[in-house]
């Protein structure tokens, strides 16, 4: 049974009757919304998860260490290096997670601007970076989320070398 419980504990748990349960289980019965509320209650998930077709979802991916997919972007920055590191495959949330790296002959760059949320959580190096008008100085080990429709960027390198993961969150079309 889902969650580690029994049938009965299932019951007991969504506040429904052992024998609806197990007619609802049976397909014997069409639950009410009201009763699929108590079954997600009982095992502790969202009600979106009856409705999911995780047979088919295909959003899983492992990139080994050192083996993400170096991506020569068109227009890009020079010294600026992007390790693609997953991708998704279904749903409408489009996510490209990379490591950025800077290599020795990358400046500063305050004009990306882009559709989205980024995330950004800094590895190493330290670094003034630029959101639209206002500056801040950033270490290894910290982290900035935005909208990524205002110009933003390094616009200091004070200490290297600068690596840090970029995920890029775009609803699709």
């Amino acid at each position: 049974m889902a969650a580690g419980l029994s049938g009965g504990q299932l019951a007991l748990a969504s506040e429904i009757s052992a024998s609806m349960r197990s007619r609802i289980e049976r397909g014997l019965v069409s639950p009410s919304v009201a009763t699929l509320e108590r079954l997600a209650q009982g095992l502790q998930v969202p009600v979106s998860r009856f409705f999911g077709d995780q047979a088919r979802r295909t959003d899983f991916c492992h990139v080994r260490a050192g083996q993400g997919l170096v991506v020569d972007r068109i227009g890009a920055v020079a010294g600026y290096r992007y390790e693609l590191l997953g991708h998704s495959l279904s749903g409408n949330l489009f996510v490209e997670p990379y490591l950025v790296t800077l290599m020795p002959e990358a400046g500063p760059y305050v004009t990306f601007q882009h559709p989205g949320l980024k995330c950004l959580y800094f590895l190493s190096g330290a670094v003034t970076y630029r959101y639209g008008s206002k500056a801040f100085e950033v270490n290894a080990g910290d982290t900035l989320l935005f909208d990524a429709t205002a110009l933003h960027g390094i616009e200091a390198i004070h200490s290297g070398p600068v690596s840090y993961l970029s995920v890029v969150f775009t609803l699709r079309a």
